[in-house]
């Protein structure tokens, strides 16, 4: 009992130099994505995803809705959606197209971020996700198209309450985004100390290292993964940042777990969110999972026969311990 005071100070300094590594990222992100909010820019990146809304079977106007969802965040997107006639028009199907792509690539500023914070490759990452949502909203539209399933109008149940406008409000409802984060990370740390005195860490990782090894992710890094797939992308990213400066992760299970949490992380929130807009689950959940844990064991495969100097000039760049060997 005499260190739990030492303990809990640990863990909140350990808490806080997490979040503020998040905060440097994500801030200047913030910043940036407001003045092109307010520069009325979105709609230039919106027209030019509108050939790819065709692919996936939707109208080009929700390109507006995905490149809110990449630009900024899931409420944002989900704000665009209700306040689009076109909408309301749309089959439950078509809808879960579109979640789905949402889910695999959203917020992708500041997620890009964390991710090449961590030591892998911005560019690949989010051709990666661009790719892969756009191939799984192709395959979900002509899966559905095909049987015939999920064809019927769509019913949106979320309507969102009316936000004040102006600069303060935005900055105020800013300040509490950051700070929730912080108490999630605490929380987060703490529970991973709690788990890992009680063994179910342990225990865990025994369930798990059989799937997680075939996907290219090592043990060390099963905890996080899992943070990372349940709660979001932001704080299994934050923790893996600082397990990469450790160095007690390698290389290649920072990449694959980062990766796999590129297009399949938060699956309860951001899954039940997609829900309210009426998305189906077997799209925006079961089939988005199986095929990111296929295409990520695809990846591991043709990962083992890259050169070295492909791996880290694209994937993944050569660390300091490396370097010095």
């Amino acid at each position: 009992m005499n260190s739990l005071p030492s303990s809990l100070r640990s863990l909140v300094v350990e808490s806080c130099k997490t979040w503020v590594e998040l905060l440097k990222i994500m801030i200047p992100i913030i910043i940036g994505v407001k003045i092109i909010s307010e520069l009325d820019l979105l709609k230039y990146f919106a027209a030019a995803l509108e050939p790819l809304m065709h692919l996936m079977g939707l109208p080009g106007i929700m390109g507006l809705v995905w490149a809110t969802a990449m630009l900024n965040n899931i409420y944002s997107a989900m704000i665009v959606f209700v306040s689009l006639p076109e909408s309301f028009e749309l089959t439950v199907a078509q809808v879960t197209v579109l979640s789905t792509a949402i889910l695999m690539a959203h917020a992708l500023p500041i997620e890009l971020r964390i991710a090449q914070k961590a030591g892998t490759r911005m560019v690949f990452q989010g051709l990666f996700r661009l790719s892969s949502a756009l191939i799984l909203g192709i395959f979900l539209n002509l899966f559905y198209e095909w049987g015939g399933w999920l064809q019927h109008a769509n019913t949106v149940i979320w309507r969102p309450e009316p936000q004040p406008d102006g600069l303060i409000y935005w900055v105020l409802a800013q300040f509490k985004n950051l700070a929730a984060i912080y108490l999630i990370i605490l929380a987060l740390m703490s529970v991973i100390r709690i788990l890992d005195r009680i063994r179910v860490t342990q225990l865990l990782i025994r369930l798990l290292t059989p799937l997680l090894k075939t996907l290219g992710i090592g043990k060390e890094a099963t905890t996080i993964t899992i943070v990372g797939l349940t709660m979001g992308l932001a704080y299994g990213g934050a923790l893996i940042i600082r397990e990469a400066k450790s160095e007690r992760i390698e290389n290649k299970d920072i990449f694959f777990s980062l990766t796999l949490m590129g297009i399949a992380h938060s699956l309860i929130e951001d899954t039940l969110l997609m829900m309210l807009l009426g998305a189906h689950v077997s799209g925006i959940l079961l089939i988005r999972l199986i095929f990111s844990i296929c295409l990520i064991f695809i990846m591991v495969k043709i990962w083992a026969v890259l050169p070295e100097y492909f791996v880290h000039k694209y994937l993944y760049p050569v660390s300091k311990v490396e370097v010095k060997t």
